[in-house]
């Protein structure tokens, strides 16, 4: 039988220099396990890998009656040396994935969790040193938002689920290079009903939109941003101030608001004022779709049915089709003349 036990890789813990992985098995003196070689030099294998993805967790630290919790969705992903699972069905080389499941929970016990980022960087760290034919590994984490239930005041150990933002982060890492990490936060829904406009823009023979000096800005704000420098990071304040930031632009002060002549301009002062506010963050990545409010036409009713308190303002939801406004700010290298 040449599916058994005695056939796998039991891998030992490697950080060696070495670039190579073990060598190939071949089953069959002529069997190719490339698929270049398979093929006769007409294809390649460009892009492979296979992990385990949404493995639920939540961490619960306590420390006496006071506890904290953080709940994860973890996904993990890994490129190996060798072509050989795909090409001949040889899967001495695979971790499988339901190992690459137990490992998060064992390291989330071993270590903890103190910021995705940094769990991230353990497990892809942790499938790097362990399996010498693992050549790149990924790790993608969501977090769930908890916040602490304020009964007066903060509870010791009851949460309540409070989805203003998600957080996100992607950490990555090649054998012999530098960790990589990505940060970022989807589902930040914003409104606003004053302050913001959208006028002066191209009109010509395709141009039906009239000009708005005043009209209802909301958006669902998407972000992600990587940092140059890992060790000095401090990723739970990166994440509150890229929040803080979005929020702070979007809005104004609380008795006054912003001015907003643009999206494009919304963006475009979010993002500076995250590069001004964390030096760690290399580059910046928005999006903010309109999701538009239409003022309700009533002209054409009479004016019986229509008169009411003018304090009453009705407006249409339009989701669909919406507009999309992206931005990437990123600190220019540095001259070194």
């Amino acid at each position: 039988m040449p599916w058994t036990s005695t056939n796998r890789i039991y891998a030992k813990p490697s950080n060696t220099s070495s670039g190579e992985a073990g060598p190939l098995v071949a089953i069959g003196a002529k069997a190719a396990t490339t698929a270049a070689a398979d093929t006769g030099g007409r294809f390649e294998l460009s892009d492979h890998g296979y992990g385990k993805s949404s493995v639920k967790l939540l961490h619960v630290h306590r420390d006496g009656e006071y506890h904290v919790i953080r709940e994860f969705e973890v996904s993990t992903e890994l490129k190996l040396a060798s072509e050989s699972a795909y090409i001949i069905g040889d899967n001495k080389e695979v971790v499988a994935t339901d190992s690459q499941k137990n490992t998060v929970y064992l390291l989330a016990k071993k270590h903890g969790i103190k910021t995705p980022e940094e769990f991230g960087a353990v497990v892809v760290n942790h499938f790097l040193y362990t399996y010498r034919q693992v050549v790149e590994a990924k790790c993608h984490i969501i977090e769930y938002p908890w916040e602490r239930l304020q009964a007066g005041s903060p509870h010791n150990h009851a949460f309540v689920f409070a989805p203003t933002a998600t957080r996100w982060c992607e950490v990555s890492q090649i054998r012999h290079e530098a960790v990589a990490v990505k940060s970022g936060l989807k589902g930040l829904r914003v409104l606003k009903t004053t302050q913001s406009a959208f006028v002066d823009f191209v009109q010509d023979e395709y141009t039906t939109l009239a000009d708005a000096p005043e009209r209802i800005f909301s958006t669902i704000v998407e972000a992600e941003w990587s940092y140059d420098n890992m060790k000095s990071a401090d990723f739970d304040n990166a994440w509150l101030t890229v929040k803080d930031a979005i929020l702070e632009k979007f809005a104004g002060p609380p008795d006054t608001g912003v001015y907003s002549p643009s999206v494009q301009h919304t963006l475009y002062q979010a993002e500076k004022t995250v590069l001004e506010k964390v030096s760690e963050i290399n580059w910046i990545r928005m999006t903010m779709p309109n999701r538009h409010y239409l003022n309700i036409d009533v002209s054409k009713f009479p004016a019986n049915v229509t008169k009411g308190d003018p304090h009453h303002y009705i407006y249409q939801p339009i989701d669909k089709p919406a507009g999309l406004i992206y931005a990437q700010l990123r600190r220019r290298p540095k001259s070194h003349l």
